[in-house]
């Protein structure tokens, strides 16, 4: 009885099981919480960057072929100048950061999309450079009053 149970749940899960595509590399945001700087990298598969005293490796990035903007599973392994472990090795999922973050007290890094070839994303400005705000732009206060 156990095993035909067993077996039942496979299949379901099997059913459930979602198609992805293997990319040829993906885009990630590297931040720099001490200096508030932030990065995006585009690494292609196998391709390591430094950053800081980190070294980010992609090893692959997977999507659903379906609707390749919705979704984005990267495996990273990133390595800590200052130790002998990687600080992370595994699977970051771009929809849940914190499903399956990089705990680092300095840095931070998330994946944002795969590279998917023929795929067109909406246009969208860049973060301003000096920070948020404008050099005309009032202190921002705490009191409720604007």
């Amino acid at each position: 009885m156990k095993v035909l149970a067993l077996a039942l749940l496979g299949l379901a899960s099997m059913a459930n099981a979602q198609e992805v595509a293997e990319a040829a590399g993906a885009k990630l945001r590297f931040l720099d919480k001490l200096g508030g700087t932030v990065n995006d990298l585009v690494l292609q598969n196998g391709e390591s960057q430094q950053q800081g005293r980190l070294t980010i490796t992609l090893d692959g990035c997977r999507y659903n072929p379906e609707n390749p903007a919705a979704e984005a599973y990267a495996h990273l392994t990133v390595r800590d100048a200052n130790m002998s472990e990687p600080v992370f090795d595994g699977w970051m999922v771009a929809s849940s950061p914190a499903l399956s973050a990089l705990d680092h007290p300095r840095y931070d890094v998330w994946v944002l999309r795969c590279d998917v070839p023929d795929l067109e994303l909406p246009d969208v400005e860049p973060a301003p450079e000096d920070g948020g705000a404008g050099e005309g732009d009032p202190p921002a206060t705490d009191d409720g009053n604007g």
